[in-house]
């Protein structure tokens, strides 16, 4: 059916009510029965818009793919439904009065036409949730920090329609709006400052691959160091290691410098660079009980009795830290691992273990370096070296009573 088909009928309903209805009350019964029909005519154009929209989500989740589930889900129908009556009303209502009939018809009109354009406004911003929140649902998508981006376009189509909503009201262009506001451009970057930077961030952010939903950052000017929760187009919330949360305007991780530790998840090695301080007057060569002590545990790594002998204790160590962390089953063999020595220093010679473990999460990374550590410590002893320690309280004393005790000893 034509629209001009439509009006005729429309028109035709009229007069055969005004040449049926008589009295003294006759326009008013006639205006009070071509609004029921509209109303009537609203309501069932909701329920057969509900109806097709019924069917349409029953063919949509016979579809293979998840996509049309997430975008066109049972909100964005609901509200494609509800513009359907407001639409009936809006093309009627000129076909039944003419504009200087009746005010209130006017505003009837009026508050109708507010209703259709909030109605597609709320359309256009649950699609664009439902568009984000189908790429929050997938892998390949949601490590993308694009969550500012589409809060930026709801508030660009919210935006429009409030000047829509504005050129409505007082009878102007929309365009005219938008060359006013154009004028106070500088007025609206001020108010709109955090947004805009907020933006651009997000935008930088995600083209650059910097930040992801999930990544464990570290930024010390803010005090955040945990994992990022949410990328917003204002803030990037961060839960720390102790369960609290920071707060990080996205243009001040671009501004400034921040430590992202994802790389390093993903590489599969996670590094040690621990020093264990040797007491330089223990570095010696070692008796000849000792390296074959060393040599029937196998820890002169095929280096003879008699060619250990000319080497000094500290460098077999060393050879033998280093082929024990080459054959440890957790140490990332393909990564660079070794054991150096460091300058001296006044708590000792510095011999520092560098490699990286298999193990990334926090948990299982301690106890891991805690372990290749113990045994460290504890088989420094065997090549006859002793770790530097700074002396406490109690070693001061026992020290005291020592000598105290000698001193009475020769009275």
């Amino acid at each position: 059916m034509h629209i001009h088909d439509m009006d005729r009928i429309i028109i035709s309903i009229k007069e055969f009510l005004y040449a049926n209805i008589g009295g003294d009350h006759q326009a008013g019964i006639v205006t009070a029965l071509l609004l029921v029909a509209i109303l009537l005519a609203a309501v069932v154009a909701y329920y057969i818009c509900k109806w097709l929209l019924y069917l349409l989500g029953i063919a949509i989740d016979k579809t293979p793919t998840k996509w049309d589930d997430d975008l066109l889900d049972h909100h964005f129908m609901r509200a494609v439904s509800q513009l359907a009556p407001a639409l009936v009303v809006n093309r009627m209502l000129p076909a039944f009065f003419r504009a200087n009939e009746s005010d209130y018809v006017h505003w009837i009109s009026l508050l109708t036409s507010f209703y259709i354009l909030w109605a597609i406004v709320r359309i256009l911003v649950i699609f664009i949730g439902n568009l984000y929140m189908a790429m929050a649902r997938r892998k390949s998508t949601q490590l993308y920090a694009v969550k500012g981006i589409f809060q930026m376009l709801k508030l660009v189509v919210i935006c429009l329609g409030i000047i829509v909503a504005i050129s409505l009201m007082i009878g102007k262009e929309p365009l005219a709006i938008l060359t006013a506001l154009g004028a106070s451009a500088a007025i609206l970057m001020l108010v709109f400052k955090d947004t805009i930077l907020g933006l651009v961030a997000s935008v930088q952010l995600t083209a650059n691959r910097m930040l992801h939903k999930g990544d464990w950052i570290v930024a010390e000017k803010y005090g955040a160091n945990g994992e990022v929760e949410d990328v917003s187009l204002t803030t990037v919330k961060v839960r720390n290691w102790d369960n609290s949360v920071s707060t990080i305007p996205p243009y001040a991780l671009v501004s400034d410098s921040f430590r992202n530790y994802q790389p390093m998840r993903q590489s599969g090695g996670r590094r040690v660079e621990r020093s264990i301080y040797i007491d330089v007057n223990s570095v010696r060569f070692c008796t000849q009980a000792e390296l074959r002590t060393l040599d029937e545990r196998g820890w002169l790594e095929g280096v003879t009795v008699d060619r250990a002998a000319r080497q000094v204790n500290l460098t077999l160590l060393r050879r033998y830290l280093e082929k024990y962390i080459s054959m440890h089953k957790d140490v990332n063999q393909s990564m660079l691992h070794m054991v150096r020595q460091m300058a001296p220093t006044q708590s000792g010679l510095p011999l520092q273990l560098y490699f990286f473990t298999r193990k990334t999460g926090w948990k299982d990374f301690e106890h891991l370096q805690a372990d290749i550590f113990d045994h460290v410590y504890a088989v420094i002893g065997e090549f006859g070296l002793r770790v530097f320690q700074t002396p406490a309280g109690t070693d001061i004393s026992v020290l005291g009573n020592n000598i105290h005790c000698e001193t009475l000893t020769k009275i």
